[in-house]
């Protein structure tokens, strides 16, 4: 720590943005894919996590869910009475990382890029969750660690979230708990910040977050013999259901286009089906059902969209005569923060600034964070975060498909995200006279 700390918030942020090294947050990025955390095991990572934290003088802490699902906090402490920032990051992934857990719904194999082993390709970080979420935490860590270790003293405390259970996931077996949200939601009812900043993908801040609500379609038939199909009544409930999935995913467009509004184009998939008995090919199901995710605009409440997918869901039952009923499983609204917000304006001229370049949001959202949780429970919260690594960056890949994206960081971005954040904390905290 340097023997006199800067004094203006412009030396603060220069002290601070020295601190930052790629080196640092290669390692920080590594060390975090290397720990396995699918939603509901994330109790490991998070006391790396502390420990970390507590390494930086920065107060690190396990906050426990269960025996398996835990998040991580630490705290920088205003010299003030300024007000307190959060900045947060989710830290499960969506996949497991196993060929038994993921193969063959990932694909037909587990790519290297699908696994928690972090493979370092020059400024480019590979392994499961490089870059959502693991790359956001490594930058909220680099950015608090920068932040002490310049000797930066705030009006204001500096809070850094890491939480369990962002994904927006149910339980994957007995004894899991379920994401959507909950560590960040234990995470702001413990520390009370006045504002939040969630590090979460996209080059540019946003304000609003669609919301989901998620529904179980049951179509019923008739449980018979193939042998006996021309000689008792006969229902196929899978061929049934087969009409109806294509008919909603011709009406989900149409969602989107009616709810279409400001940064957000909700939109909606049928995710999984399941019926029959895959060792007995000669026997029809009396069942079969399926999953839906329909996404919400902030302004279109979860009542609203079970009336208008049940009524489309009732049509296309009616048109063919099928027997179908549905249950709303999950519904989480979406959520806005007002663009007028300190918290909104601070990250928008901090971003200006550090880019030399005017802001322009970026539209037609439809990805869920735990910044819905933010919000909700009072806290006016930002969005910020990385882009998706370029083809360019990583040798031998054409494209990047929705998976690669997700599990490769450039550290070139990390440095800037984490300068980001240090400005914004800043800004946002105050300088201590």
């Amino acid at each position: 720590m340097p023997d006199s700390a800067p004094a203006d918030a412009a030396s603060v942020t220069a002290a601070a943005e020295a601190m930052v090294t790629r080196d640092r947050l290669v390692e920080l990025c590594s060390a975090i894919v290397n720990v396995p955390s699918p939603t509901g095991e994330e109790v490991e990572l998070a006391a790396l996590i502390a420990e970390e934290l507590s390494k930086a003088d920065l107060a690190g802490q396990v906050q426990p869910i269960d025996d398996t699902m835990a998040s991580a906090h630490g705290r920088l402490p205003g010299a003030g009475d300024g007000a307190s920032l959060m900045l947060y990051s989710p830290i499960d992934t969506l996949s497991v990382g196993s060929e038994s857990a993921d193969v063959p719904w990932i694909g037909p194999e587990l790519r290297p890029d699908m696994r928690p082993a972090a493979d370092v390709r020059g400024d480019v970080v590979i392994g499961l969750g490089a870059q959502n979420p693991k790359g956001h935490a490594a930058c909220v860590m680099a950015a608090a660690e920068a932040l002490a270790a310049s000797g930066a003293r705030l009006e204001g405390d500096l809070l850094v979230g890491f939480g369990a259970g962002g994904m927006p996931a149910n339980s994957r077996g007995p004894g899991l708990a379920d994401g959507h949200g909950v560590g960040c939601a234990r995470l702001v009812e413990l520390l009370r910040p006045d504002h939040g900043v969630i590090a979460k993908t996209g080059w540019a801040v946003s304000w609003e977050e669609v919301g989901l609500s998620w529904f179980e379609v049951e179509v019923r038939g008739s449980h018979t013999y193939v042998g006996s199909r021309h000689l008792l009544p006969y229902r196929n409930a899978i061929a049934d259901a087969g009409k109806i999935i294509e008919g909603l995913e011709d009406w989900f467009p149409q969602w989107t286009e009616r709810h279409r509004d400001r940064l957000i184009a909700p939109q909606a998939v049928v995710a999984a089906i399941d019926g029959g008995w895959p060792h007995m090919p000669a026997f029809t199901t009396a069942v079969c059902r399926f999953w839906v995710d329909l996404r919400l605009n902030p302004r279109t409440s979860s009542e609203q969209a079970a009336q208008e997918f049940g009524d489309e869901l009732d049509r296309l039952a009616g048109s063919i005569g099928a027997d179908v009923s549905w249950r709303q499983l999950v519904s989480v609204p979406g959520t806005s923060t007002s663009p007028d917000e300190d918290i909104i304006q601070s990250s928008i001229r901090c971003w200006e600034e550090l880019t030399g370049v005017d802001h322009s949001p970026i539209g037609g959202l439809s990805g869920a964070t735990d910044a819905n949780i933010m919000r909700t429970l009072g806290v006016p919260t930002a969005r910020v975060g990385l882009p998706k690594v370029s083809p360019e960056r990583l040798d031998g890949h054409d494209e990047i498909d929705f998976q690669l994206g997700m599990n490769a960081v450039d550290v070139v971005d990390m440095e800037r995200l984490t300068k980001l954040l240090i400005r914004i904390t800043v800004d946002m905290c105050g300088v201590a006279s």
